[in-house]
């Protein structure tokens, strides 16, 4: 089995590949956005150009099984577009949907899209974790250009008689982890006061190996196809118990300041931080006993060995 993973020297993308190149029945391809992309691949790799152009050549994907489409346009924290929602609609649909015709064409059999659990809100209900279920509440230009993926590749895949898997991960940590989760190391390592001691909200997580295995999973598993899977390690943790396990796995002592939720949320509210307030002090959980109980999967690795591997990597890239 061939399978071509877009995005193939992002975060997911490149562990997705390692993922699968040890499965002995499957040949991983890596797609890639430009030539120069290719140099530092160890895999197979072929350039789909700017999926944000909207066009694929169709004989990109000759002689390929399955597609596992994990390039995208992903959040930001400071976005500087003056459309964000054409800005992600650009890459996240447009590319996706010109991804699709060219696999439609060159006859590939199931489509795997990496969507986000930003589809389903921000904050889960209380007492309730999101599940597939759940209408879709999606709040900002990400999330609204991932259900807009979404609904196209299964309209898509449906009119075009191309199995389908959607697959809507939480945050995902891991080794060469950047943005807000490599900053929080950051400020650990420099033993700076945060006031997240008095955070007892739980926040659903995926680690990358995690995540990445349960994708080769979807690759190959009969059930797989035409189904919306969320996922997570799971175990959640409270933000202060994240910090607290990042910073033993780190060696340092956790400088954390018991402000209450409320204080802490209200405070970044007033300074315009709504965002980060709701990521904080909000609760996210997930519920992903479908795919355990429909395909049998298990993560491979535990919060615990997720983060160790995670700091492991961020020390060695900072010297220590």
């Amino acid at each position: 089995m061939r399978v071509l993973v877009s995005g193939g020297n992002g975060l997911v993308g490149s562990a997705v590949l390692r993922c699968l190149a040890q499965r002995a029945a499957v040949v991983p391809i890596a797609g890639v956005r430009s030539p120069e992309s290719t140099a530092s691949m160890v895999f197979e790799s072929r350039v789909l150009g700017d999926l944000a152009e909207g066009s694929v050549d169709a004989s990109v994907l000759e002689d390929v099984d399955v597609v596992v489409h994990a390039a995208a346009r992903v959040h930001v924290m400071d976005e500087q577009a003056v459309d964000p929602d054409a800005a992600f609609a650009s890459v996240n649909v447009e590319g996706t949907q010109a991804l699709l015709e060219a696999a439609a064409v060159a006859g590939v059999r199931r489509f795997v899209l990496v969507s986000s659990i930003k589809v389903n809100g921000e904050v889960s209900p209380p007492g309730r974790p999101f599940s597939e279920l759940d209408a879709p509440n999606p709040v900002d230009a990400y999330g609204r250009s991932k259900l807009a993926a979404e609904q196209l590749v299964e309209t898509f895949c449906r009119a075009r008689g191309m199995e389908w898997v959607v697959v809507r991960p939480p945050l995902v940590y891991g080794p060469g982890v950047r943005a807000n989760f490599r900053r929080l190391m950051q400020l650990l390592q420099r033993a700076h006061p945060l006031p997240l001691g008095g955070l007892s909200n739980r926040r659903s997580l995926v680690a990358l190996n995690n995540l990445a295995d349960f994708l080769a999973c979807c690759v190959e598993h009969p059930q797989a196809a035409n189904q919306c899977f969320v996922l997570s390690d799971d175990r959640d943790l409270s933000v202060t118990e994240l910090v607290q396990k990042l910073a033993a796995a780190m060696g340092v002592r956790s400088w954390l300041v018991p402000v209450p939720a409320s204080w802490l949320a209200a405070g970044l509210y007033l300074v315009g931080q709504s965002a980060a307030a709701q990521r904080l002090c909000g609760e996210l959980l997930v519920d992903s006993r479908k795919a355990r109980v429909l395909l049998g999967w298990r993560a491979p690795l535990d919060v615990d060995e997720g983060l160790h591997a995670t700091v492991s990597d961020f020390l060695k890239g900072s010297g220590r």
